[in-house]
C-alpha cells in the first residue's frame, strides 16, 4: 500500500495515514508533505502563502479536506480540516505520540472521542490533548464542520 502511495497509484485514507503517522511517528502533515517542499516555498514572499499554493489533501473516503497553514519551516504545524456532516476518523494512539496538540473548532460543532472521554466541541471551542489515546473526530451534524490543529513535536509520548 505504501508504494501505491509513494506511486500516486492510491490516496490513502485518512485511517490508512493515521496508522502510518503512528508506524513512522511522523505527523500527518510531515507524511503529506513533499520531500522537496522548503521553507519559504517558491510561491511565497514576504511570508505570505497564497490559499492556492497551501498544500491540500482529500480523504476520498470520508470527503474530510486537509490544509497545511504552516510552511515546512515554522515550528509548529497548522492544519484546517473540513470535516463533511456524518463524518467518522479514527485515529489510533500511537498517532499522537511525541506530540502536543490543540484542536479549535472554527465553524460548526465536532464530536471529539479522546479515550473514553467525549467532548463536544463549537464555534471558538478549544481542546488541549493531553497523554496520547485512540482518538475519533466525529461530525454528527448536516452541516460542515471546520477546525485547526495546532501540532508541536514534544521529547517523549
Amino acid at each position: 500500500m505504501i508504494s501505491r502511495i509513494e506511486r500516486g497509484e492510491s490516496s490513502p485514507t485518512a485511517v490508512v495515514l493515521g496508522k502510518l503517522s503512528a508506524a513512522f511517528q511522523l505527523s500527518v502533515a510531515s507524511l503529506l508533505t513533499p520531500p522537496e517542499a522548503s521553507p519559504g516555498g517558491a510561491h511565497e514572499e514576504d511570508g505570505v502563502r497564497r490559499r492556492a499554493d497551501s498544500p491540500g489533501w482529500h480523504d476520498p473516503a470520508t470527503g474530510y479536506q486537509r490544509r497545511q497553514i504552516a510552511g515546512p519551516g515554522f515550528p509548529a504545524e497548522v492544519a484546517e480540516i473540513r470535516l463533511p456532516a456524518g463524518a467518522r476518523v479514527p485515529y489510533p494512539a500511537a498517532a499522537f505520540a511525541f506530540i502536543r496538540q490543540v484542536i479549535w473548532v472554527l465553524d460548526g460543532r465536532l464530536t471529539f472521542h479522546d479515550g473514553e472521554t467525549v467532548h463536544e466541541l463549537g464555534e471558538g471551542d478549544t481542546l488541549e490533548l493531553g497523554e496520547p489515546a485512540e482518538r475519533v473526530f466525529v461530525n454528527t451534524t448536516d452541516a460542515e464542520c471546520r477546525y485547526a490543529v495546532i501540532l508541536a513535536r514534544s521529547s517523549a509520548p
